[in-house]
């Protein structure tokens, strides 16, 4: 049996699959979606700054095949914008530039979009896209996701529940203690979520243009596509990804969600959401935004209910587009504190993430002190067990070992050194992880009599 399913027996859409990147190169304007004067604008302002250009280079600038970017200089020195000025062996080594009209035109054009760049898609063409490639597709059962948790310290319960809530397509609520690993969690949850997605430039919409790919968000793959097919058949305005994780803190603000259209360049920048289509997002640290989580819910009731997001551009024109990414939030507080039981039903699953069991909490404490060059001391753990957690009642949280561990091998380099996570050691980094209320002492690893503890 397969552990990625696809529902209604759709074909995997993945870099593996050769029909995974579907959108071939257009030939001529019309298949670009895309109209006349906008290509002309954009071609007016590459010339502009480039002084003159070959077609082949204002075909790459543009991500579009020379046979399209032909027909738009054509039509540009039938008005007298474009002239030749020199000949190459080949029409694609032809050299261009603008004409004195050209000069007025692009001028005109930076007046209107300052945008410089890959030519923009349609919006029909990227909502077909985002819904062809939506997870809705996709079942993955467990074998699956243990195996992509693999390596991962987390409760086999935990990892069936995310599993789960993963294939409902409904929003996740992960709570629990801060430091018990559930922003670590939320990220790695973009290994459940099987092959890439195509994610354009940016999109047309009324005239107007989104940038959508964001470099610290997409992450570009080569696409098996390309040996599938000539370069030249596949529609470049599009770069294949991975499916995107995006996670907003403590900064998201309601006017974020919207687009952020951007007064001296005259055009808009994708909000973080619309950037997370076809992967993860998430909202981390919930009820600590300056929004209230009842606002954010409220903004988001319809896109988690529908699968739609409808945004607005500054002209007031109003459009919808997909929502299709599964959407966490987390958050330090109980969920009776964020909002009223029938409130919380919107979250179609509550995921608890609490203190880690002593094995666990060993296994992790080993692994991080291999990570860092650091030697695991037996005896040191147990101190710090005994004489620390036990004794000022600390759960034992995910963020504690790669904390503690860090800063014994920041004293070990200050006094150079060998690491080595000893009682000592972790009695020094405990102090200076922890407000200390006095002095500690480690000889005999007895503790001092005067020590009052520790407190966050």
């Amino acid at each position: 049996m397969n552990d990625i399913l696809y529902r209604n027996g759709d074909e995997p859409r993945s870099a593996g699959a050769a029909q995974g990147f579907a959108m071939k190169a257009p030939r001529v304007i019309e298949d670009t979606g895309l109209g006349r004067d906008l290509l002309c604008d954009l071609s007016a302002r590459i010339l502009f700054r480039a002084g003159r250009s070959t077609l082949a280079a204002l075909a790459a600038g543009m991500r579009l095949p020379p046979s399209v970017v032909s027909e738009v200089l054509v039509f540009m020195r039938g008005e007298q914008l474009v002239e030749m000025v020199g000949h190459g062996s080949l029409e694609i080594e032809a050299q261009f530039q603008l004409t004195a009209g050209g000069q007025r035109f692009a001028s005109a054009a930076f007046d209107r979009c300052q945008y410089v760049g890959p030519a923009p898609v349609a919006l029909a063409d990227y909502c077909a896209q985002v819904n062809r490639h939506s997870m809705r597709h996709v079942t993955i059962n467990a074998s699956y996701v243990r195996q992509a948790f693999s390596g991962l310290v987390v409760a086999p319960e935990v990892v069936d529940q995310m599993g789960a809530a993963m294939n409902s397509g409904r929003a996740i609520l992960v709570y629990g203690p801060a430091g018990s690993g559930k922003t670590f969690l939320a990220e790695h949850l973009a290994a459940l979520q099987p092959g890439c997605i195509p994610v354009p430039y940016s999109i047309m919409v009324c005239g107007e243009i989104i940038q959508m790919f964001d470099p610290l968000i997409h992450d570009v793959v080569a696409s098996e596509a390309d040996n599938n097919m000539i370069r030249s058949d596949r529609d470049e305005r599009w770069q294949w990804c991975r499916r995107p994780v995006v996670i907003a803190g403590g900064e998201l603000t309601l006017q974020m969600l919207d687009l952020q259209f951007d007064p001296a360049t005259r055009y808009y920048q994708a909000p973080p959401h619309l950037k997370a289509n076809g992967g993860v997002f998430v909202v981390d640290d919930l009820g600590r935004q300056l929004v209230s989580p009842r606002d954010l819910m409220n903004r988001w009731i319809v896109p988690l209910d529908r699968s739609r997001d409808y945004l607005s551009l500054h002209t007031g024109f109003k459009f919808s587009l997909p929502f299709e990414m599964t959407v966490i939030f987390s958050t330090n507080l109980k969920p009776t504190e964020l909002a009223d039981e029938a409130f919380l039903r919107r979250f179609g699953y509550k995921v608890y993430l609490g203190p880690l069991s002593l094995p666990d909490y060993r296994r992790i404490f080993e692994e991080v002190c291999r990570q860092m060059n650091v030697e695991f001391d037996p005896a040191g753990f147990e101190w710090l067990i005994e004489h620390r957690h036990r004794k000022e009642r600390r759960d034992l949280l995910a963020c504690y070992p790669r904390d503690l561990v860090g800063r014994v091998s920041d004293m070990a380099i200050y006094h150079d050194s060998p690491g080595k996570a000893s009682a000592e050691a972790l009695a020094k980094a405990w102090a200076t992880y922890f407000t200390t209320t006095s002095t500690v002492s480690i000889a005999g690893f007895e503790d001092n009599p005067n020590d009052k503890g520790t407190t966050q």
